[in-house]
């Protein structure tokens, strides 16, 4: 037994020492190099012009050459596959506008004005659904990019908002207006008569708080019961909803002013 154990570990050194000289040798590699990119590695595989792998093609060898002739024709053959025709519906898309009750009447009065540029100016077809309330729009025959179609959207949702015609116009001549609305209540969560006096304070004596902020943000307001709607750039809005929100919160206007005033002497440095 002793034996053939000696004999075993003998055959087993013999066997490393074969594996050791059959390892090949170690390829000094630049350590500061690192690994080669994927991109790097896989051009130097059969790669074509695309970036695809070129791969055989396979065959079964038929034992008559006359079988293999005929299998490549069939191949060669082989019409192509018709293209799918998207339907219309695949590309019409279609946006509503929910329309309130208090709006209905100023919708009707500046309907023409409405529709006018959403058909000459934007290329959508827009119409007033009786049953649902809503206005609905949709993109019209030359079928492409959406942002016409999002752009009149923005346009018609300014107008039932309460904005006029004049500024919401902004939306569709410029690329860099936005909408936004938030509530009081979402500031600070007040009611009765504190949400009046949050109110009252945003808009100021006569309106001048609110002309102020619009004047000085070069943005413009809408106060809906404690719903407030924006309209302007995106730095101007922040601006101006850090002051509405400041008024919300209890700050006295005079601070809110001179806050302002700061703005907009930056502003003017600026330019």
């Amino acid at each position: 037994m002793a034996s053939k154990a000696q004999q075993a570990v003998i055959d087993d050194s013999l066997l490393m020492e074969q594996a050791d000289d059959e390892m090949p040798d170690l390829i000094e590699t630049d350590p500061t190099l690192g690994l080669p990119s994927l991109i790097d590695q896989y051009k130097k595989a059969d790669v074509d012009e695309d970036g695809f792998t070129k791969t055989k093609s396979r065959k079964r060898k038929a034992k008559n050459t006359v079988d293999d002739v005929d299998m490549e024709e069939s191949v060669d053959e082989v019409p192509e596959a018709p293209k799918e025709k998207r339907g219309k519906a695949d590309k019409v898309e279609i946006r509503s506008v929910p329309v309130p009750p208090h709006r209905l009447a100023p919708l009707k009065s500046d309907w023409v004005k409405i529709f006018t540029p959403v058909v000459k100016h934007l290329g959508c077809q827009i119409r007033f659904n009786l049953k649902s309330r809503k206005v609905e729009l949709r993109n019209g025959d030359k079928l492409g990019d959406l942002n016409h179609l999002q752009k009149a959207h923005d346009f018609v949702r300014a107008c039932v908002l309460g904005f006029s015609v004049e500024d919401a116009m902004a939306l569709i001549r410029l690329d860099h207006l936005f909408l936004e609305s938030f509530e009081v209540t979402d500031v600070k969560p007040l009611k009765g008569e504190h949400l009046s006096r949050a109110i009252g304070r945003i808009a100021g004596k006569d309106g001048r708080t609110k002309l102020t902020i619009e004047n000085v943000t070069k943005t413009r307001i809408i106060l809906a019961d404690s719903k407030i709607h924006l309209l302007g750039s995106f730095q101007n809005i922040k601006v101006a909803r850090n002051s509405i929100c400041s008024l919300i919160l209890g700050a006295p206007p005079s601070k809110v002013y001179g806050n302002l005033r700061n703005y907009a002497s930056r502003a003017s440095d600026r330019l």
